[in-house]
């Protein structure tokens, strides 16, 4: 199952940019024997400000796929939760899940009601920076769970 990290905005040579593309790297490799990966990371912008000219950039992009709309009001899941939830959606035939990140006021509201469900990272906000390298290594951490490693312990 290829999972996309879908963002709003380009984060260039940023040291969180390098966190997040070595934590999908990470992912990749450690799902590979999972059926769980690639694992990518995608950035697109909009030619015009606002979240409505976003939500145009990003539709492209969920045709056929699991859409999850990274959200502050969506479900927080624990890490092992969260691995049992991408084991479900990969046997369940899901042949691409799409994780969106919106722009600095977040998505638009007909892409999250467009989207499969959503997940937040708890209670507080998150600059999207961060958040795309903690989306990438929950990934991560969810492929080294599935595959029994000892990375995570109760």
């Amino acid at each position: 199952m290829k999972i996309t990290i879908l963002t709003v905005g380009k984060l260039g040579r940023m040291v969180e940019a390098q966190l997040a593309v070595d934590y999908a790297s990470r992912a990749t490799a450690s799902g590979r024997a999972l059926a769980l990966g690639p694992v990518e990371i995608v950035e697109v912008e909009a030619r015009k400000p606002g979240k409505a000219a976003e939500a145009e950039v990003l539709r492209p992009h969920l045709d056929g796929a699991y859409v999850v709309a990274c959200d502050e009001h969506g479900k927080a899941w624990k890490s092992r939760a969260f691995s049992d939830h991408l084991a479900r959606l990969r046997d369940d035939g899901n042949r691409r899940v799409v994780f969106l990140i919106g722009g600095a006021d977040g998505l638009d509201a007909s892409i999250l009601s467009s989207a499969n469900e959503t997940m937040a990272f708890g209670i507080q906000t998150w600059p999207h920076a961060l958040a795309r390298a903690m989306l990438a290594e929950q990934v991560y951490r969810a492929a080294t769970i599935l595959s029994g490693s000892p990375y995570h312990r109760d």
